[in-house]
């Protein structure tokens, strides 16, 4: 372990060489930096030595490919993991400088945005720390998917320039730059018994690698994130001497788009193309590197299937399983049969939503213009799977719904399904809802291949770096070694009757309470109450995750307010967090809509009790000061749409109660904790289904439910003077993820909850009981069975 000394001495060095500065003399933004280059230097020797390691063993390598990773910031998490935090800390004070005022210089890596991002970033901490050898691959995103401003509730994107501070992670590898091709004309042709083909006239861009790395718990072992960069491969020098200026950078411009803005807003033809341009580009670099290592190691693809395996994070990298095809085919000169064995054995495919508009289908006439080789790899595909399941006795109607390419377009989840040995859920329920909705025909032709893992989460970030109250508790009641050993952490159980611990409890929630409110205001700028219960619905804003359920049942506390000024209305403060895609209208107004609760909140009777809270530009680092003080988890997703969830585990973590549907990884959560331990309502899938069938009219319950109708109302006469009839219209006319069904049973529990809270002890225990359950959770688990059922490592 690296002691203050030396950390003093390295980052005196790096100042030195930087700066021409003394460490007393720097700013922080320098000694962020000079700490950045210290520890990522110490990491990619540890990566080196494991690497070699892995290699000497000739041991089997996963391939994680994500279209994003959120890592969130780097440093405090690395040393944590490192052991490195006191050590570096006493010499940052010994140069008379706060380590807070460090950390706080680096910006979270704009390189995700919600539950699939996350869960990767902690695949590679959890691989490191249970010692397998791992790459994850993805685009090094100059401005990730946007910087959130709110402007009176409305939300304006802004550029997330991250990389100026953040490049200091990155490790540039251009020796390993890769060719990716778009657009052009095919040729195929036969000699001497041989299939050749001639890719001709296409335009080229070139990805750049550039590596960051990530310890394990204890630094033994060291994963490695492999992100590409889009560049020009270079100016047309025969239009610019023509003085067409313009048109000679234009390529420049068009490449260096690829790799700008995660998830480009896509309600336009230009957007879509720019999408399946980010998509290729990732699996084409990635597939390329990844032989050129295995060739490197092996000198042959023969035993690719057998030392490596590759994973594809939701739909997004599918084109990685015809890309490989291709290499296979036309450089290889392999058969058909054969490669797609090798592709079969090699890749698993995890699903991470049943909504069917975000199984991805792409145009076919867009997707031949601009892959040529792939789309005809694709049909071939699509050709075989029409054999197969006609030999299994499928019908042409069932085979239509099965078809990789039909009505003109390109299904890329049936490809992972077909082309793939493994597609899982991420949860019990999940896998249940596939099986029974959007993959109900391919799961009878392919029973074998489908299965599930539960989500996990990195604990140690989330509790041990973000929380250190809390896990100085769980230390004291369970074990001191439980970072390695997290069953242990069941031990708190053995607690839950005794008093003086569950104060004890309820204190560390308070202090951590009191950090956030010190923090963070409501959204008209005033002081939050610690003491009042911290109601939390924190996720990506979409209309199936109900945001505006959660709003509806203010508004209706708004209409009580109004109605009984002298209630007895215990103190809540309502914290949200979230981002709407950028096209996304519905799920702006909704934001909006939170936003004028809250103002309205603040000019009520009750402005002292009760606050609305509005976290702008939600990220990793905001959810490390978040999770921790919640007292209420908001998981309220329509049973059926909500895969997983990790904010849930999270939340659940630091001693947060779920209040929430049977949905995603709620199922799990209730069976570990127990129905008193959780605060359940809503209908289950199931029913969800059978209303569905019988034909949801939401006003049916609405008539019924006064509070709703008197809330939906109120939406119509103004929330602080504006109009919002827009929302009750869809509310009232379509409602298609069932608030109206569920408000009832909604409003029901929040009344029970708010009854628990009032008794201290009893709510401290529901929290214990929740944090001593949550072990099933952590990542370690979920990399585990991985490895050993998909992964076969």
């Amino acid at each position: 372990m690296q002691g203050a000394e030396f950390w003093k001495s390295k980052i005196t060095e790096s100042l030195k060489n930087a700066y021409i500065e003394k460490p007393e003399d720097a700013d922080y933004s320098h000694l962020y930096d000079a700490a950045a280059e210290t520890l990522r230097g110490i990491l990619a020797e540890k990566y080196s030595t494991s690497a070699a390691r892995h290699s000497s063993r000739g041991e089997k390598r996963v391939y994680y490919m994500s279209m994003e990773f959120l890592m969130g910031r780097s440093l405090r998490n690395n040393l944590h993991n490192l052991g490195y935090t006191k050590d570096f800390e006493k010499a940052i004070k010994s140069f008379g400088a706060d380590p807070e005022l460090v950390y706080a210089q680096e910006p979270d890596a704009g390189l995700g945005n919600g539950d699939l991002g996350r869960l990767a970033a902690c695949f590679l901490d959890g691989l490191a720390t249970i010692g397998k050898p791992a790459m994850g691959y993805s685009i090094c995103y100059e401005y990730g998917i946007f910087r959130q401003k709110l402007t009176e509730g409305w939300q304006t994107e802004k550029p997330d320039d991250w990389l100026p501070g953040g490049k200091a992670w990155l490790a540039e590898k251009r020796e390993h730059a890769v060719e990716v091709r778009f657009g052009g004309e095919i040729e195929e042709s036969w000699y001497d018994g041989f299939h050749q083909i001639l890719h001709k006239n296409y335009d080229s861009v070139l990805a750049v690698p550039y590596d960051m790395y990530v310890p394990g718990f204890e630094g033994n072992d060291v994963s490695r994130l492999r992100l590409w960069q889009a560049e020009s491969s270079g100016i047309d020098m025969e239009l610019f001497n023509r003085g067409l200026y313009a048109e000679a950078m234009r390529k420049n411009s068009e490449a260096k788009a690829i790799s700008s803005i995660l998830y480009p807003n896509d309600n336009h033809p230009d957007g879509k193309t720019l999408r399946l341009k980010q998509q290729y580009f990732l699996v084409c670099s990635s597939i390329a590197d990844i032989v050129r290592r295995h060739l490197a190691a092996y000198g042959t693809l023969e035993n690719l299937a057998e030392k490596a395996a590759i994973h594809i994070n939701d739909t997004h990298p599918t084109m990685a399983i015809p890309e490989l095809m291709r290499i296979l085919l036309d450089e290889c000169g392999y058969s058909w049969e054969k490669s797609a064995d090798i592709c079969f054995n090699l890749f698993s495919y995890t699903n991470h939503t049943v909504l069917p508009e975000a199984l991805e289908r792409w145009d076919c006439g867009m997707f031949r213009w601009l892959l040529p080789r792939v789309y005809g790899i694709i049909c071939e595909f699509d050709r075989r799977l029409r054999i197969t399941l006609r030999e299994k006795g499928f019908s042409d109607a069932e085979i239509s719904r099965m078809a990789i390419v039909e009505n003109g377009e390109i299904r890329m989840a049936n490809l992972c399904v077909f082309a793939t040995h493994s597609t899982n859920g991420v949860s019990e329920h999940h896998l249940t809802v596939m099986e029974n909705s959007v993959f109900a025909d391919l799961y009878r032709a392919f029973p074998e291949r489908f299965s599930s893992v539960t989500n996990g989460i990195a604990a140690r970030r989330w509790l041990c770096a973000a929380n250190p109250e809390l896990t100085k508790f769980v230390k004291k009641y369970s074990a001191k070694d439980f970072e390695k050993n997290y069953e242990k952490m069941y031990l708190l159980e053995k607690h839950a009757n005794d008093s003086a611990v569950l104060e004890e409890l309820g204190k560390v929630k308070l202090k951590r309470k009191e950090i956030f409110a010190k923090a963070n205001r409501d959204v008209m700028g005033n002081k939050l109450d610690p003491s009042s219960l911290f109601d939390v619905q924190a996720k990506r804003l979409h209309e199936y995750k109900r945001q505006h359920m959660n709003a509806l049942r203010i508004i209706s506390l708004l209409n009580e307010i109004e109605a009984n000024p002298n209630a007895d209305i215990d103190p809540k403060t309502f914290i949200f967090g979230a981002k709407a895609a950028p096209g996304y209208y519905v799920a702006k107004r909704i934001i909006r809509l939170i936003w004028c609760i809250g103002k309205e909140l603040s000019e009520s009777a009750l402005k002292d009790r009760l606050k609305l809270c509005f976290l702008e530009n939600y990220s990793v680092t905001t959810s490390e000061m978040l999770m921790p003080a919640a007292d209420i988890s908001e998981q309220i997703s329509l049973a059926g749409t909500e895969a997983s969830g990790t904010g849930n585990m999270k939340l659940m973590l630091s001693g947060a109660v779920t209040l929430g549907t049977l949905d995603g990884a709620n199922v799990e959560i209730l069976r570990e904790v127990g129905e008193e331990n959780f605060l359940r309502f809503g209908m289950n899938s199931d029913e969800v289904d059978a209303l569905r069938l019988r034909g949801y009219d939401p006003m049916e319950y609405i008539e019924k439910n006064d509070e709703l109708k008197a809330a939906l109302d109120r939406m119509r006469h103004g929330i602080a003077g504006e109009d919002f009839s827009d929302l009750a219209d869809l509310i009232e006319g379509k409602d298609f993820y069932m608030a109206a069904a569920d408000f009832e049973s909604y409003m029901d529990i929040q009344r029970k909850a708010q009854e628990l809270f009032r008794d201290k002890e009893t709510w401290n225990r529901m929290a214990l009981m929740n944090i001593a359950k949550s072990p099933v959770f952590f990542v370690d688990r979920t990399v585990q069975e991985y490895c050993d059922r998909i992964w076969n490592m």
